[in-house]
């Protein structure tokens, strides 16, 4: 029985485990959005969102744990400037996910994972008039 087991293995040991969360959570936190497996995109919003609450908080012990699990100061400046100011009106919920169907090849169920509020940049081609 699986009762108040908090967390998923993913099939990895706990090292490769967490440096693949850290990794995703950092790539979602710069990117807004990313693609990955379902039981991925559970646990990096449990993550992701837990960093953000960080961001929101501002004082250098935050910062210091933010950096901590992210390492990347680009990023972490970014989760302390722009997604705190961002997200400042909002009492958690900062991630959504978005089933997307099965991968080809060994049908592993997919999702979107992106931050609320992001909004995709379509560049629309320059049309010559003449």
């Amino acid at each position: 029985m699986k009762h108040k087991v908090a967390g998923r293995k993913l099939g990895r040991n706990p090292s490769h485990r967490k440096a693949m969360l850290r990794n995703i959570v950092t790539s979602l936190l710069e990117h807004e959005r990313i693609v990955t497996t379902v039981p991925k995109a559970k646990e990096v919003r449990r993550i992701a969102d837990k960093m953000i609450t960080l961001g929101k908080r501002g004082d250098l012990h935050a910062r210091r744990q933010a950096l901590s699990y992210i390492r990347t100061k680009d990023i972490v400046a970014k989760l302390f400037d722009e997604l705190s100011e961002q997200y400042a009106d909002r009492q958690g919920g900062y991630t959504r996910i978005i089933r997307t169907g099965t991968r080809y090849g060994d049908a592993a169920p997919m999702a979107i994972v992106e931050l609320v509020g992001y909004e995709e940049i379509v560049e629309e081609p320059e049309v010559d008039e003449a």
